[in-house]
């Protein structure tokens, strides 16, 4: 299947890079566009020679938020069945086990946001615009704003975010925690395709394993937390990574893994 919203890269040897294409409407978040966004990335989290994702727009906006004029088309049934696919499509992203990190220039709005948050590591312009305005028109977040905008700033500074409509810069989102790093808008995509760069040069396994670890210390009780980080140490030191990764330190060599 080709795409029609995405232009699909790989700037570096086992990075993907996923580049929203939808300039006429400002990358808006359309079904469409969603459905693309869920497929390419379940897609590259299951080809082995991708080992991180990187997901981009264009300079002018990463995403400016759901499609109103598709949205306000639909009748109150219609509505509730769009959120339910809405939701299990970005669950899609969440659920993807290589690294995904964002690189967000321009607006990052409403479901912008949102998507915006569906990654692990975020790379903001220091001007980019970054915020959840729904209730500026009438409605609220419905694809994750109020449960994962909380969680990276803290419920003050989420209430204060969520009920004004206010957005803020690249800058303030770093400062807040928000985003990992927020850089000159010309290196955005440098510095995300950076990191990406360096993840992939890690074992692709203990990376992914990581990752999930991090996740479930975000949303679980530390002794389950601790349960999974165990099980996952003990796995990984029966794989060939690990053998290759302490024979390389061992000569001073750089490791060379092959996911096994």
């Amino acid at each position: 299947m080709s795409p029609k919203y995405l232009l699909l890269e790989q700037p570096r040897p086992q990075v993907a890079l996923i580049r929203l294409n939808r300039p006429d409407a400002r990358n808006a978040l359309s079904i469409a566009v969603r459905r693309e966004i869920a497929a390419f990335v379940q897609q590259a989290d299951r080809c082995t020679a991708i080992r991180a994702i990187v997901l981009a727009g264009n300079a002018q906006c990463f995403a400016s938020g759901g499609d109103i004029k598709e949205n306000s088309t639909l009748g109150p049934v219609d509505v509730i069945y769009r959120g339910w696919e809405k939701r299990d499509l970005w669950t899609t992203v969440a659920r993807c086990r290589k690294p995904l990190i964002a690189a967000v220039r321009g607006y990052a709005l409403g479901g912008g946001a949102e998507l915006m948050m569906l990654a692990d590591i975020i790379v903001a312009s220091e001007e980019a615009r970054i915020g959840q305005p729904e209730v500026t028109v009438g409605i609220m977040p419905g694809s994750g704003g109020t449960q994962r905008l909380p969680k990276a700033v803290g419920k003050f500074m989420a209430m204060k975010m969520l009920l004004t409509g206010r957005w803020i810069s690249g800058l303030e989102a770093s400062r807040i925690g928000l985003v990992s790093e927020a850089v000159d808008d010309a290196q955005v995509e440098t510095r995300a395709i950076e990191i990406a760069r360096s993840i992939a040069d890690n074992a692709p396994l203990a990376t992914s394993f990581a990752k999930e670890a991090i996740l479930i210390a975000d949303d679980s009780a530390l002794e389950v937390g601790l349960a999974f980080e165990h099980k996952s140490f003990l796995s990984l030191t029966a794989t060939d990574d690990f053998k290759a990764g302490v024979s390389a330190f061992l000569d001073k060599k750089k490791p060379q893994f092959s996911g096994r």
